[in-house]
This record gives structure tokens, sequence and C-alpha cells, in this order.
């Protein structure tokens, strides 16, 4: 089997939101929460909750998604959150 790819939505506690792909979501997030550029937009905003994630194995299919959602509404943004995780758990924290 090939590699698994991951559409990732990152948080803050003000609810600002992050989205994302990577090959290695536990290891982006890890990244994303070291904050080792403190101008990059995660460090800036705070952003290193993950309270969404889907994978698949095309990473062209991951790409657009990703590009899909980065486009939509910020209401549906957060519909697309709070269908799976209505309370904005941290799902890194679940593994």
């Amino acid at each position: 089997m090939g590699r698994t790819y991951y559409v990732y939505i990152l948080a803050s506690q003000s609810r600002e939101l992050y989205v994302g792909v990577t090959n290695d979501v536990y290891q982006r997030v890890s990244q994303h929460r070291s904050a080792l550029d403190p101008d990059r937009y995660a460090a800036r905003h705070q952003t290193f909750r993950l309270v969404y994630c889907e994978s698949t194995h095309d990473v062209l299919s991951a790409i657009r998604r990703e590009k899909q959602i980065k486009s939509w509404s910020r209401r549906k943004r957060l519909e697309l959150i709070e269908r799976p995780n209505p309370e904005w758990n941290d799902l890194a924290d679940y593994v």
C-alpha cells in the first residue's frame, strides 16, 4: 500500500484556523507546536490544536481537498469541524 496523506485543520484557543496537507500529521502538528519560526502563521496565531483530519492515499486528491477547504467560507469550515468534533477536542491527544 502507498503512502497516506492527510488534510488537517489546526485551531487556536480563539478558533483561528489553519488548513494544511502532510504525509505525517503528528510530525507536522509537532512542527507547528514547536513554533521554530515565529513569523509563520501557526506561530503568530497559535493554531496548535488538531481539530479535524481526513486521509487519502492520493496526494493530488489531498492537495485538491486542501484547496477546496481553504476556498470555503469560515462558516462551512466550522461546520466541517463541528460535525465530527463538536467540542473542538485536540485530536492529537487521542492517539
